[in-house]
């Protein structure tokens, strides 16, 4: 399999200490276009991956200020401006009053922007992702753990990374995860001199010769 058509290689760990000490080993190495998969949270793999800070709390942040802030003004608007009340004598801008709703919308949005940045952040929603060809990848979710070195990282090659990760003590031989599913080969088609028919005037005359 070429370089051109591979997304990464990939090892298979058993342990959760061995997929932390390859993340570690490989970082240090260099590399830096590389991911790991684990059926449950590793303490310390993703600080070892060199994800220092996520831009989600930032995210919720910003978004529940806007949504508090269109909250509060909302009511500002309608209860000032656009249909003022006189209430028990109150101002028409009783900011008191406007807090249960700005509130409200505040952790409203907040969570719609937790929710759609993760969604981002991650690339999702996405049905396929290259890792998938990859033979018993499937034991990600179970009790198996993988490390994968990307083809796009600049210290990548073939041979070399290969042998980096042979050197980790990874179960079984290093998988070569291509871009593209493997295809399907077709049945194959039937000989159409086995399956031709005999013409009538070779039957009739066979039939004759008797």
């Amino acid at each position: 399999m070429s370089e051109a058509k591979l997304y990464g290689l990939m090892a298979e760990f058993e342990r959760p200490e061995d997929i932390l000490h390859a993340t570690r080993m490989a970082w240090q190495a260099g590399y830096r276009e590389l991911d790991a998969y684990a059926p449950y949270p590793v303490e310390g793999l993703a600080r070892a991956l060199g994800m220092r800070h996520s831009r989600i709390p930032s995210i919720v942040l910003i978004g529940g200020l806007a949504g508090g802030a269109v909250g509060f003004f909302m009511q500002y608007w309608s209860m000032a401006y656009d249909y003022p009340l006189n209430v028990g004598g109150r101002p028409y801008n009783s900011w008191p009053v406007f807090v249960p709703i700005a509130f409200e919308l505040l952790v409203l949005v907040a969570s719609f922007a937790a929710f759609l940045g993760m969604l981002f952040l991650n690339g999702l929603p996405r049905l396929h992702h290259p890792t998938f060809n990859a033979p018993g990848f499937e034991r990600a979710s179970q009790d198996r753990f993988f490390l994968c070195i990307e083809a796009a990282d600049p210290q990548f090659d073939l041979e070399r990374t290969t042998q980096f990760l042979s050197n980790l003590n990874p179960l079984g031989k290093i998988i070569e995860t291509p871009v593209d599913a493997p295809s399907v080969p077709s049945p194959r088609q039937p000989d159409d001199a086995r399956i031709r028919e005999t013409p009538p005037s070779e039957t009739f005359v066979g039939a004759n010769s008797r």
